[in-house]
């Protein structure tokens, strides 16, 4: 069940953070949460060889995308308030723990069955971390560099999509097997991390309500609860986009663009992610709301160059479209996170990160699935082409809405 209220205050302590220059704590929780996100997308050029080499259908394998994502979702409801009440350190070191285990999951898997399991364990753990992982982010940030650890946080997932998805598909193309190496050195790179987590000093402190926070909810601070939902449509056409290419593009390129490069895939998926995460840094100067903006039209323009590109079978106007729609992807996305994360006490940022989150995996997987399922009958070109053009609609509409005054002054996108 979910609720856009939020629970009583209860007593709130200052965080405790970092001062002066950037400190291990700031550069350890960042790298970790790039590593959950590259975890995330290192499978997606792989579950089209999954598919040739097991033998399932296409709705089987949006399936094993939207596994994740529903897992995930799951986790995020319930556990996506809880590290406001016990503190990050244990409940990012539990998620990193399910992680390394999922990492061995799919070391392990020889079949569909295996594949889905690993995914909703993956799921689970990056649902469990997003939340708390974000927050602590922001804390351990120095004082003097607040605004670096809200652009982190918001850059850091995309950038890791971006390099999982490509190293995943240059693996692909020197590699005869290359998923036990790339699962193998997950697995390890998370195994290393548990122990640096042991020493990383407590980003906030406890507070009551723990138990009261595992009711499944959305909970939306008040304070910025209206800015919340005038920005949902920018979330949710930012966030499909992503689904899309982690779960049809890789299958969209092999039939309509007969890619059979094995790096390809990956490339296409990280040139949409990997501009994803540059675009804040170079929108970074500008005021918050022209930033977004820019990063609405950059979208808008980039969905119609994918319409075009699918429609005409042009493989480089689809890269090149892809460039310009993650423009769009990560300055809008990173707005939002930036504007929002800067009005809500530490108290409460976990429960604004899950409640951002929850939102934006509900867009990156149903949309995705429902195009899975309509592969069938409509076949893969045009389920593609009314996905896009159905979000290309929405990127509109919340343009416009963006066109009106903000519900409070915006300062700054990052510095």
């Amino acid at each position: 069940m979910t609720s856009t209220t939020s629970p009583g205050p209860g007593p709130v302590t200052a965080p405790v953070v970092a001062s002066g220059p950037l400190r291990w704590p700031f550069l350890l929780l960042t790298g970790l949460l790039f590593s959950f996100f590259l975890a995330a997308s290192a499978p997606s050029p792989l579950l089209v060889v999954f598919q040739r080499d097991w033998g399932f259908s296409a709705g089987l394998l949006t399936l094993a995308f939207g596994i994740y994502a529903l897992a995930l979702l799951g986790a995020l409801l319930v556990f996506g308030s809880l590290s406001d009440h016990l503190g990050r350190r244990p409940v990012v070191l539990a998620a990193t723990g399910l992680e390394l285990a999922a990492m061995l999951l799919f070391v392990r898997a020889d079949g569909i069955a295996g594949l889905l399991l690993a995914r909703t364990v993956q799921g689970l753990a990056t649902g469990l971390a997003s939340g708390a992982l974000s927050a602590a982010v922001v804390e351990a940030a120095p004082e003097s560099h607040k605004r670096l650890g809200a652009l982190f946080s918001s850059v850091s997932p995309l950038a890791g999509l971006a390099v999982g998805a490509l190293l995943t598909g240059l693996l692909l193309s020197g590699l005869a097997h290359p998923a036990p190496w790339i699962f193998g050195a997950l697995a390890l790179l998370f195994a290393l991390n548990l122990p640096l987590l042991w020493l990383w000093p407590e980003a906030a402190r406890r507070r009551p309500g723990a138990w009261s926070s595992l009711r499944p909810r959305v909970a939306v601070p008040a304070s910025v609860r209206q800015d919340f939902w005038q920005g949902l449509p920018v979330l949710v056409v930012v966030w499909a986009v992503g689904g899309l290419y982690l779960s049809l593009v890789p299958s969209l390129l092999r039939q309509l663009f007969e890619v059979r490069q094995g790096w390809l895939p990956g490339a296409v998926i990280a040139t949409l992610m990997g501009f994803g995460a540059l675009a804040p840094t170079l929108l970074r100067h500008l005021p918050a709301q022209r930033a977004l903006t820019l990063a609405q039209r950059a979208l808008a323009a980039g969905l119609l160059g994918l319409l075009w590109a699918l429609e005409t079978r042009s493989l480089t106007g689809f890269w090149l479209a892809s460039a310009v729609a993650g423009v769009g992807f990560g300055g809008g996305f990173s707005a939002q996170v930036q504007r929002l994360s800067q009005q809500v006490e530490a108290g409460r940022r976990g429960e604004l990160f899950a409640a951002i989150f929850v939102l934006s995996y509900l867009a990156f997987s149903l949309p995705a699935m429902l195009a899975g399922c309509l592969v069938r009958p409509l076949g893969l070109q045009a389920s593609a082409l009314g996905y896009l053009g159905g979000l290309l609609a929405l990127s509109v509409f919340a343009l416009l809405a963006e066109r009106r005054p903000p519900a409070r002054p915006l300062g700054p996108a990052a510095r």
